[in-house]
């Protein structure tokens, strides 16, 4: 009995961290502010944009680099129920590992950035938090 317990523990943690165990990506839930503009084999771009107060569903992201097109705050809120709440600068570029979480819009301006979700296979993920900032070049 311990065994199955333990077997069915183990099955159920790694369908939660997959794509494929019924989380959807980003234009089934939000077609409203996510927009392709390009995709092929290897990448996946979008265009995200919403208006302060603005929420979104939860949704998976692969592995994805965000460039920030204007200034914004959001706070992420994660399958697991964690949050995480970031303020942006135009120009800023951010890799995050692969995820499921919902969004909202907590400032007084619109999020406009494109996101680039990577589509090779094989990607480790940081041992940090995910969250990697590089500041505009001046």
């Amino acid at each position: 009995m311990l065994r199955a317990l333990a077997v069915a523990a183990v099955v159920v943690s790694a369908a939660a961290h997959a794509q494929d165990a019924g989380v959807p990506t980003p234009t089934q839930t939000d077609p409203d502010k996510y927009t392709v503009v390009l995709e092929n084999e290897r990448v996946r771009v979008f265009r995200y944009h919403d208006t302060p107060g603005a929420k979104t569903r939860l949704h998976h992201h692969e592995a994805f680099v965000l460039y920030v097109l204007a200034p914004f705050k959001r706070r992420l809120i994660f399958a697991d129920g964690s949050t995480k709440e970031r303020e942006f600068k135009a120009g800023d570029v951010i890799y995050m590992d692969a995820q499921n979480h919902a969004g909202e819009n907590i400032g007084k301006t619109d999020t406009e950035v494109l996101i680039v979700e990577l589509k090779e296979p094989g990607a480790k993920p940081l041992p940090s938090d995910g969250w990697k900032t590089t500041a505009p070049k001046k």
